[in-house]
């Protein structure tokens, strides 16, 4: 198997895996706080290894980077928002198969090629991806069907611009695009965290209105499928007492995959590394099966044989 199939294939494990365990902890404390925990390890262990490879790296490569950083941050925050307002079969899914098939454009328009099997590959990862991101039977909230189509467009943006970027940072940069990408995430999620906690601070200080019925609180629903460290449940999830320190190996694994999808574009083409990497909610659903002995339906079960399918095709290819 190509060396670069061989790459992106583990960042997509590893990015399932950190969004596995990121699903678990957002059950009992509020996945803000776990993503910035988790973003703020990514980024000192991104800072570590490029101080370890030797390398000079160009303003157009760190630029690059820190294009990365914003894009897979704004992506994140856009798919919490969708997720926590009850989309989650909505904005999951439009979210991981964006993040795989825009930037097939952008890797044509560059000068990119494809061959017979790198097409099939494709053509059997974009429904793979899609059945299994997606949470069969949830239809999200009472709202028009078009909700949560935006954040899960955004979040696609958002994660096809972390790739891409990526993919454009060049080979002589050593792994300081990695750096930037992770240190320029932390700030926005860091300014995101803190902006929401005094916002429910404030609201929280002003008296109830007696008039008005005061409305339950919705049940938290931990996401088991594609993102799910970028996901979580409802938005009422409070804020922990102390800090979940355990969220320190969702950036781990984060960071992990993010060197390993940026070595595998040194070794493919930018469609071939983004679409399997792009596999990651297969690696999610797979460990929930597992280690939560959760059911796995028969939308996630053709997911995992079409996904299974198109890394066989990449493979031949």
């Amino acid at each position: 198997m190509p060396t670069a199939v061989l790459l992106a294939l583990a960042a997509a494990a590893l990015y399932g895996a950190s969004d596995f365990l990121g699903g678990l902890l957002s059950r009992r404390t509020h996945y803000a706080l776990v993503g910035l925990v988790g973003q703020s390890a990514a980024a000192i262990g991104g800072l570590a290894a490029a101080l370890a490879v030797s390398a000079h790296p160009s303003m157009g490569a760190i630029g690059w980077g820190i294009g990365a950083g914003l894009g897979g941050a704004v992506g994140t925050l856009a798919l919490y928002r969708g997720l926590s307002r009850g989309r989650m079969n909505v904005a999951g899914p439009l979210s991981a198969v964006g993040a795989a098939g825009l930037p097939i454009p952008v890797d044509l328009l560059s000068g990119g090629e494809f061959r017979g099997l790198a097409v099939l590959g494709v053509a059997l990862a974009i429904p793979g991806i899609w059945l299994v991101a997606a949470q069969p039977g949830k239809r999200g909230g009472d709202s028009a069907g078009g909700a949560g189509v935006v954040e899960g467009l955004l979040a696609g943006l958002g994660f096809a611009a972390l790739f891409v970027c990526l993919g454009q940072a060049g080979d002589t940069a050593g792994l300081w695009p990695v750096a930037a990408s992770q240190l320029s995430a932390v700030v926005v999620l860091a300014v995101y965290a803190l902006a929401g906690r005094r916002g429910r601070q404030a609201r929280a200080a002003q008296p109830a209105d007696a008039t008005q019925p005061v409305e339950a609180a919705q049940p938290v629903e931990a996401a088991r499928t594609a993102g799910a460290a970028r996901t979580a449940g409802a938005a009422r999830v409070p804020w922990a007492a102390r800090v979940p320190w355990a969220a320190v190996w969702t950036g781990v694994l984060g960071v992990g995959a993010t060197v390993l999808y940026f070595l595998s574009t040194r070794e493919a083409t930018l469609t071939v590394s983004a679409v399997i990497t792009s596999l990651y909610p297969a690696f999610t659903v797979a460990l929930a099966a597992v280690v939560l002995r959760e059911r796995t339906s028969l939308a996630h079960a053709a997911g995992l044989l079409l996904c299974a399918a198109s890394v066989g095709a990449f493979a031949a290819g």
